[in-house]
């Protein structure tokens, strides 16, 4: 039992402290050092294997958790649920439309602000980080819950 425990405890920490890292730290850095469009190109390749991250962790944390019968509790569970939900439809819905809709702009760099694919898109992005942050304080609940 004690085992299973830490093993949804560590797939929390892994998954909360991976999204932490790509969202507070590693995004910024390439945006900050490279031109727009080529650093949406790399934070859009990396994507991918970042909600696969986020699924395999939580996927782990569930399923500990249900082999603990419950002993973790309710609200904690619901919240790995909801952490899951937020994660899956980011990967599932969220990003492969993110992706077609930067075919439709040529440049973020030089296609205005109000061209109807960048503003769905600036909206998709929007829902994508509320979700990520959400994700986050989530994990962060869980980490710090007894």
């Amino acid at each position: 039992m004690q085992l299973l425990t830490i093993l949804s405890r560590l797939a929390i920490a892994f998954w909360v402290g991976g999204a932490s890292l790509f969202t507070f730290v590693l995004t910024p850095i390439i945006f900050t050092r490279l031109p727009r469009d080529q650093a949406g190109v790399i934070v859009g390749h990396l994507f991918p294997a970042y909600f696969r991250w986020g699924l395999a962790c939580g996927a782990i944390a569930l399923i500990t958790r249900f082999l603990l019968k419950g002993k973790e509790g309710v609200a904690a569970t619901l919240i790995l649920c909801a952490m899951l939900c937020l994660t899956s439809f980011q990967a599932f819905y969220i990003e492969p439309r993110a992706v077609a809709l930067k075919k439709e702009i040529p440049s973020f760099e030089s296609t205005p602000k109000d061209h109807p694919a960048r503003k769905a898109f600036g909206k998709l992005h929007g829902i994508s980080a509320a979700c990520n942050l959400s994700v986050i304080a989530g994990g962060i609940a869980l980490i710090v819950l007894p």
